[in-house]
């Protein structure tokens, strides 16, 4: 017997259908799964069959091969039970589903038969759609997170036992002394078994005893109920029983799931949350830094083009504080953006609360300088997303830059040009998305009081202390940082005239984000930083005195060309926020003096 359901796993932050093929036939009883499984699936086994029979299932004593369509991709994750358990019961006859083998079937099983979650359900849905399925059944907990997906149907379950509609169970009927005549439908279509009675028998009977004598022996089935095969059965069976030749046989009727509308998921209705930050929710707020008026205006050209941006500066002046508070002026993430950013949390088993919808607040990722560079990129033997996808189209904050180890580092030259990250394996290269501001912070030297102008805090590095501080932080890495600001003491001990809010700066940051919007909505881009290649050229053009300025202090820094084409896309965002058509030598100036530690390494040579 033959049956075929579909299920799906992750393929790094993707998901890909799975046909879960299934094959029951006469021989030792044994299930094996192949199709390049891990051992959590293969641990399936044991789960399924504790499942199957804790919820007065019969799991079938023959042998039965489970098959992972493609079996050149490596599967791992249990979110394959589900599938395989119902693929078993409808196979066998137990389960009639007609629609199965157009539905997608997620979740892992526990010995009890409930239904557990599992991760990644997002970019899984998603796949199924696109493979032209429209109805998935998975556990309640994912629900939420699967009718994020528009155009599916999402059938929602806590336990095995709850998946057969209530009240449609029939018997079976014994058409002759030898013949059991068993129909079920498979697909839309029915057909008919023929078996004797004496398989059927062997078919649901897990009896392990061998004797012979049926006068006196007695068996107990999985379900504890006791029977006799040479007479009437000594304890009330719950499937029906038919005497064939003067044998008790019995069999347990399939169980008719023609319907699967009892569970039916209906999303809650989503509060209307506006797409902008509100004031309540926003706990930190840029009114609260006393002076640097300098460093927001820095701030903002990062935000309205999300350029890379570093701040230096002694201990005490506010840099983590600066950066902290930059989500707060960065506009929400639009449709697209929510879906990318929504299925790498959900790969990444992160996603904590479906119910409010997509994620639209741009991640913030802050993490610890011990970080490896496999946590930061991502790796594993099937690689995951690192932290550097995780904060894809928001910011990733490194904080005392020069005490992540450099290998670390240098990790991310790829993510940073390229917006991706690529890993390699034997088997498979996965690619993730990485399209991030990199934030980060440093202190100046290794003391940190260097330029401090504090007479208490005086800077004790030598130079060459110094320089080796600095040397920490690669040129290469150093080329893909656009903003280089340094942050003094502040003297503002009492507010004096207007302070700057997030809100103001909120607002100068989208109106220049809707110039980019309306300048690149042919492209697949969304941000000057994102420029490169012909549309730089095209969007960024440059006057001849603009022209003139740039190449002299390329020739006095000695900047590459690297540099070069950032000051061009810093100076675009500069002029979009002036609200200018072109480009103009002030805005390359102003660019070209956010690259302060550039002009410092050149004044040292």
């Amino acid at each position: 017997m033959y049956g075929k359901i579909y299920s799906a796993c992750l393929y790094g932050i993707e998901g890909i259908m799975i046909g879960v093929e299934i094959d029951i036939a006469d021989g030792l009883p044994q299930t094996t799964i192949i199709g390049l499984p891990d051992s959590a699936i293969r641990e399936a086994v044991e789960r399924v069959r504790a499942a199957v029979k804790n919820c007065g299932y019969r799991y079938p004593q023959q042998r039965i091969t489970i098959n992972l369509a493609p079996a050149d991709l490596r599967k791992e994750g249990s979110a394959f039970d589900l599938a395989i358990a119902i693929g078993i019961l409808s196979t066998s006859g137990q389960l009639v589903m007609p629609a199965a083998s157009e539905m997608l079937l997620l979740g892992e099983l526990a010995l009890d038969g409930s239904i557990r979650a599992v991760n990644g359900v997002l970019p899984m849905v998603e796949a199924a759609r696109s493979a032209g399925f429209r109805s998935v059944l998975l556990p309640r907990v994912n629900a939420a997170e699967a009718a994020l997906i528009s155009g599916m149907t999402i059938y929602a379950a806590d336990h095995l036992r709850e998946i057969p509609e209530p009240d449609t169970g029939e018997s079976v009927q014994i058409k002759s002394s030898t013949q059991i005549k068993q129909t079920r439908p498979t697909g839309d279509k029915q057909y008919t078994d023929l078996m004797t009675a004496a398989q059927c028998d062997n078919r649901y009977d897990t009896d392990t005893d061998t004797d012979t004598d049926t006068d006196t022996d007695t068996d107990t089935d999985t379900d504890n109920m006791v029977y006799s095969r040479g007479g009437a059965p000594q304890a009330e069976l719950p499937f029906p029983v038919t005497v064939v030749n003067g044998a008790t046989v019995r069999e347990r009727p399939p169980t008719k799931a023609l319907s699967l509308e009892h569970l039916k998921y209906t999303p809650h209705n989503l509060s209307s949350r506006d797409s902008q930050i509100t004031e309540n929710e926003m706990t930190e707020d840029y009114s609260d830094v006393l002076g640097q008026q300098h460093v927001k205006r820095a701030l903002i050209i990062a935000a309205a083009g999300m350029h890379n941006i570093m701040l230096m500066g002694p201990p005490g002046t506010g840099k983590t504080m600066l950066i902290k508070r930059l989500p707060g002026i960065l506009p929400s993430l639009n449709e697209r953006e929510a879906l990318e950013v929504t299925k790498i949390f959900s790969a990444a088993g992160k996603l904590k609360d479906a119910g409010n919808g997509l994620l639209r607040t741009r991640p913030f990722r802050s993490p610890h300088h011990t970080i490896s560079a496999a946590g930061l990129i991502g790796g594993g033997g099937t690689p995951k997303p690192g932290e550097v996808s995780l904060a894809h189209r928001g910011i990733l904050f490194l904080d005392e830059l020069p005490e992540f180890s450099r290998n670390v580092l240098e990790v991310l030259r790829q993510p940073l040009e390229d917006g991706v990250v690529t890993i390699s394996r034997a088997r498979a290269a996965f690619t993730f998305p990485a399209r991030v501001m990199l934030a980060a912070s440093m202190n100046p030297c290794n003391c940190g009081f260097l330029g401090s102008g504090n007479p208490q805090q005086v800077c004790t590095c030598s130079p060459a202390k110094i320089a080796a501080y600095r040397a920490k932080i690669s040129g290469p890495l150093l080329d893909r940082i656009d903003l280089q600001v340094e942050v003094p003491r502040p003297r503002e001990w009492e507010r004096q005239g207007h302070v700057q809010s997030s809100a103001e700066m909120r607002a100068e940051v989208a109106t220049a984000q809707a110039i980019q919007a309306e300048r690149y909505k042919q492209l697949p881009i969304s941000w000057n930083s994102e420029l490169s290649g012909a549309a730089l050229r095209r969007y960024a053009k440059l006057g001849p005195a603009s022209s003139v300025i740039l190449y002299d202090i390329l020739e006095s820094l000695g900047l590459s060309m690297r540099a070069h084409d950032r000051i061009i896309k810093l100076a675009r965002t500069i002029a979009d926020l002036a609200g200018a058509s072109d480009i103009e030598s002030n805005h390359i100036a102003e660019a070209v003096q956010y690259r302060n530690l550039d002009r410092q390494v050149t004044a040292l040579e």
